[in-house]
């Protein structure tokens, strides 16, 4: 009875840390990872060194061509990025009109009505904007399609685990198997269509997040 209790316990703290920092969403190709074709039956064991049933072929390299294989992706992603603008215009614009002197009306000491307005309209405006990111380092990931043309669709995830909080490297993309090196690597920038993500989850993550609250009330103010 003491043992199902400290089960349940630890299964109800277990799902609270589970809520408390959930996993991260996801925009890379699902499945992250596909389990390889089943192969034949073995045959029965003969004594030999080479088994015909669960070897490849002498001559085939390690090269990742099926589901389920794996593959490494070198991350080499730099990505700069510049803009600029500037815009000027001025406008100016004067008016002069006069009357003469009249002397059959009243007032006529006035020698005569004199008008001028002037307009003038001045705008400058400058804006910048630059980017610059950095991603280096290694994952594997798993084929878990490949294309009649023979391309490879791949895509895994990787958790590191520091202290209470987790960092997820997720990658996913599509390869051409030419590429790919007798190292069975890759480098990221010849995947197409490749989805990086960098994420985390804890309370550090937390703390560089804004408030619920705080979101809303930063969408509906109109300044």
């Amino acid at each position: 009875m003491r043992s199902s209790v400290l089960s349940l316990a630890a299964l109800l703290l277990a799902s609270g840390c589970a809520s408390i920092y959930p996993t991260p969403p996801t925009a890379v190709h699902q499945p992250m990872t596909a389990r390889p074709e089943a192969r034949a039956q073995a045959l029965p064991a003969t004594g030999a060194i080479y088994q015909a049933a669960q070897a490849r072929p002498l001559f085939e390299d390690r090269r990742a061509r099926q589901v389920g294989d794996t593959i490494t992706i070198n991350l080499v992603e730099r990505n700069t990025a510049q803009k600029s603008a500037n815009a000027n215009a001025t406008r100016n614009g004067s008016m002069t009109a006069g009357i003469g002197p009249i002397s059959r009306l009243p007032l006529r000491g006035l020698n005569g009505l004199e008008l001028e307005a002037d307009a003038e309209s001045d705008f400058a405006g400058k804006g910048a904007a630059a980017a610059n990111n950095a991603f280096n380092g290694t994952i594997t990931v798993t084929v878990i399609d490949v294309y009649p043309n023979g391309n490879l669709l791949v895509s895994g995830e990787k958790m590191v685990a520091i202290n209470q909080g987790n960092e997820f490297i997720r990658f996913s993309g599509v390869i051409n198997p030419n590429n790919v090196t007798a190292a069975n690597t890759v480098q990221s920038t010849q995947v197409a269509d490749a989805r990086i993500e960098y994420r985390g989850s804890g309370f550090i993550d937390e703390s560089n997040t804004m408030g619920w609250l705080q979101r809303f009330f930063v969408a509906i103010m109109p300044f």
